[in-house]
């Protein structure tokens, strides 16, 4: 699963999926993405792009799928999974 297959997923499709709708998944992302842009990066670039890790925290909370069940859906660590998630949830909460 990429943002780019969900994107093009109905309206009613895609809140089924991800538990609300695209223009909120918008907003979110541009929080996400302002947050991003102010933090210095180092080292390598992520497999994951910011859109990828926002739906994949959105799976986690609306499936309370575990950290390697998720990692495996999405080609990565588990403990990547818990760092990816842990960074969104931090970013949307403050």
């Amino acid at each position: 699963m990429s943002y780019e297959k969900v994107k093009s997923l109905k309206l009613e499709e895609f809140k089924r999926l991800c538990g609300l709708h695209p223009e909120t998944f918008s907003r979110m992302i541009e929080v996400v993405r302002s947050r991003s842009k102010i933090k210095l990066k180092i080292g390598r670039p992520g497999k994951l792009s910011l859109e990828d890790q926002l739906l994949m925290t959105l799976e986690y909370w609306r499936e309370y799928r575990t950290y390697f069940h998720i990692g495996q859906s999405w080609g990565v660590n588990e403990s990547t999974v818990y760092r990816i998630i842990r960074k969104i949830e931090d970013i949307l909460i403050s």
